[in-house]
């Protein structure tokens, strides 16, 4: 088997490139699809996150209303680190479950957004992808797909780790500051270089 990391900040592509290398073969840790399972209703995540921040951010049927959330954290480094907290220990634990149930020869991505921010381990992986671009780039792709203003996003990409951080632990990097096609490309890059890393560890 071999642990991959993928990683980025907000509207970097990890989604496009996760897709494809799917599409390819690789099986998916995705843990953004982690983090809402782990606080559908009735989970005790769901309880350990209302219990923190307070009925505001449950929405009428019962379910977390993200929205309410993201307001409270995005502003506040000290409660986004408490949620954090409550998560991530949830997410990892879900993580491992999937990894395990995997074939073991896969190629196992884990798509960790928050992988720097999160204290995850650098070495417990067998490569560290990065998708980067410019940081202007990554403004106006978020504001964009997000129909947010420029503040919303420089404070969502202030909550994140700079550039610098994420390129600094990255062991492949995958240039998104071109078009969709050539985001695959790249995609398709990296997918060679992995599926090559894997052929030296199986023999």
């Amino acid at each position: 088997m071999l642990r991959v990391a993928l990683t980025g900040g907000i509207a970097s592509g990890k989604s496009t490139v996760a897709e494809r290398w799917a599409e390819l073969g690789a099986v998916l840790v995705d843990a953004d699809v982690l983090a809402r399972d782990v606080v559908e209703p009735g989970t005790p995540g769901l309880a350990a996150v209302v219990e923190r921040f307070g009925e505001g951010v449950r929405a009428a049927g019962g379910a977390l209303d993200r929205r309410a959330l993201a307001e409270v954290v995005f502003t506040d480094p000290g409660a986004r680190r408490e949620l954090e907290g409550i998560l991530h220990p949830l997410i990892r634990e879900r993580s491992a479950e999937l990894e395990a149930a995997a074939d073991p020869e896969a190629v196992v991505v884990h798509v960790i957004p928050l992988l720097v921010e999160g204290g995850r381990t650098p070495e417990g992986f067998d490569a560290i992808v990065v998708v980067d671009l410019p940081e202007d780039l990554q403004l106006e792709r978020a504001m964009r797909r997000d129909a947010a203003s420029e503040e919303q996003v420089r404070g969502r990409i202030a909550a994140q780790a700079a550039r610098s951080e994420r390129l600094a632990v990255a062991d492949l990097v995958i240039d998104n500051s071109g078009d969709r096609q050539e985001l695959l490309a790249e995609a398709d890059r990296v997918w060679a270089e992995l599926c090559q890393r894997r052929a030296v560890t199986k023999s």
